[in-house]
């Protein structure tokens, strides 16, 4: 299984406005230095939609935007404990039904990869404390942070993920969950077979970009279910084309659980 992560495996609306993202919640204790990664987000994501900017040019502003950022986030001294402060006090919320899917894909121990260019140590801990567990066969595909003795952020590791390139070299980046989380799952060259073995994928996204995730998979099969959240009325037919299953609004997790129980019949049936 291959899913984004902000706005397909959580809600796009929480109370009835718009749900905050996994990097948006993030605060650093520093008011300065969030008020600047805030003026680089004001300032980039309008590029990033941009019709008329050439794919090869956005890249490099994205590009251009992670890296000033996570600057910003080493520069401004962020605490592992900022991380844990800011999903607390955050409004981030998952579909009705995920937590039900990664139990049930664990118990089957399908691998799933969870693709997000955000923060893999924010995602870890809005997982920890919103679905109050953590999942041995998930494995987060995202930016990963190096922290010092003192809990302080120091560098981040591996390639840089911003949102154009996700889905580039994800086997390599496809790490488990953190030591700290008591989780053992083998050494990174295990990992990597474990996954290259999985013919058929069942992909989960909320942008048409997101059905490029599994380029990097050499699958037989791919059942693709993409959640339109927005711009219903101009988007249905295009998605509609694109994914195999659309639904829409924050829909709850069901459906795809229904297909994935429905790949594994009972013993009985």
């Amino acid at each position: 299984v291959i899913a984004d992560f902000d706005g397909t495996l959580t809600r796009y609306r929480v109370n009835g406005v718009r749900g905050q993202s996994s990097h948006g919640i993030l605060q650093q204790g520093n008011a300065d230095y969030d008020a600047k990664r805030e003026a680089l987000y004001e300032h980039y994501h309008p590029l990033e939609f941009s019709p008329v900017i050439p794919l090869e040019e956005k890249t490099k502003l994205m590009e251009e935007w992670w890296s000033k950022t996570h600057d910003l986030l080493i520069e401004g001294g962020l605490t592992f404990d900022a991380i844990k402060d800011s999903v607390a006090n955050s409004s981030i919320a998952f579909r009705d039904g995920v937590a039900l899917l990664f139990e049930f894909l664990e118990e089957k121990e399908i691998p799933v990869l969870i693709f997000s260019a955000g923060l893999a140590d924010v995602i870890e801990e809005v997982l920890r404390q919103k679905l109050h567990r953590t999942f041995k066969n998930v494995k987060i595909v995202s930016n990963r942070m190096v922290f010092d003795d003192d809990g302080r952020l120091v560098s981040f590791k591996g390639k840089l993920i911003h949102v154009l390139n996700k889905n580039e070299h994800a086997l390599d980046m496809a790490a488990p969950l953190h030591d700290q989380l008591g989780v053992d799952n083998g050494g990174e060259g295990e990992e990597n077979a474990y996954v290259k073995q999985r013919i058929n994928v069942l992909l989960l996204g909320d942008h048409m970009g997101d059905l490029r995730m599994s380029d990097g998979l050499n699958y037989e099969s791919r059942i693709s279910i993409g959640f339109l959240n927005d711009n219903v009325e101009k988007s249905l037919e295009s998605y509609r084309k694109a994914f195999d299953i659309v639904y829409l609004n924050d829909a709850p997790m069901w459906g795809a659980l229904e297909i994935a129980s429905q790949l594994f019949p009972s013993e009985e049936s």
